[in-house]
């Protein structure tokens, strides 16, 4: 284990939330640490004191990048609509559910790694390296740039953490962290590349359909207004046999990736 060597300048411990309940105030400013000396931050963090104060700051910013997502959606920057909105129920509920798993494959890390630290430490790191969310949203609208900025930054807090927090190596750290982010960076450019390309698919099967829709309106009927039995029973025939081959596409597309 490589010993850390004391700072030789005064930094300013994060703050604790007020007495008696939650602070936004202490969350926001907690925040703007992480995010301005990740350094400092993690080298003044309590290793312990329960989970609940990093619970609520994963929840408040879970809850403001679904926020952001959403505000981005009704000005159309996602593609989601108003529908975007549902984020700021969905990514915290996420956060609740993935930040106890992903603390526990963090310690499973940090233990074979020689790190003495607890569940409850590695909790608290992974929990405040919540405070990029609303940040890699923004970034988020541009394709491909938000996975990445999203996987190196928190990867890039993590190896902070392991210096800072569990006494490792830096070039250890670096070492294994680097070949995890470069894993999630890959897994998650192809991730959202399949994605995209099943929603071309949908997209251009939904027009294909709408197409015919149109077409299928003016089938059938003849010169004198009348129906044409014949005539459209071969316009309903084709119309099912585009819908086949649409649906039929789309599948093969999320089959494939």
């Amino acid at each position: 284990m490589s010993e850390q060597e004391p700072s030789t300048t005064e930094e300013q411990p994060p703050q604790e939330p007020a007495p008696g309940g939650f602070d936004l105030g202490t969350v926001i400013e907690q925040a703007k640490q992480v995010i301005t000396g990740p350094e400092a931050f993690y080298r003044s963090m309590a290793r312990g004191g329960g989970l609940s104060e990093p619970l609520i700051f994963g929840l408040v910013m879970a809850g403001i990048a679904g926020l952001v997502f959403g505000v981005l959606s009704i000005i159309g920057l996602t593609g989601a609509g108003f529908a975007g909105l549902g984020a700021v129920i969905v990514m915290p509920i996420g956060w609740l559910i993935g930040g106890f798993i992903g603390a526990a494959i963090l310690f499973v890390i940090w233990k074979l790694m020689g790190s003495p630290e607890n569940y409850e430490t590695a909790y608290r790191c992974a929990a405040y390296s919540a405070a990029i969310f609303p940040i890699v949203i923004i970034i988020d609208i541009i394709p491909y740039l938000g996975t990445v900025v999203r996987v190196v930054w928190g990867t890039w807090l993590m190896i902070i953490a392991s210096v800072e927090v569990h006494g490792r190596a830096r070039q250890t750290a670096m070492l294994v962290f680097g070949i995890l982010g470069a894993l999630g960076v890959l897994s998650g450019i192809s991730a959202e590349r399949a994605t995209r390309q099943v929603e071309a698919t949908m997209e251009r099967s939904a027009e294909q359909i709408e197409q015919r829709m149109q077409s299928l309106e003016n089938f059938g009927v003849g010169e004198d207004g009348e129906v044409d039995p014949e005539q459209m029973g071969r316009a309903l025939g084709e119309f099912m046999k585009g819908v086949q081959e649409a649906a039929e596409e789309a599948e093969a597309a999320a089959e494939k990736e």
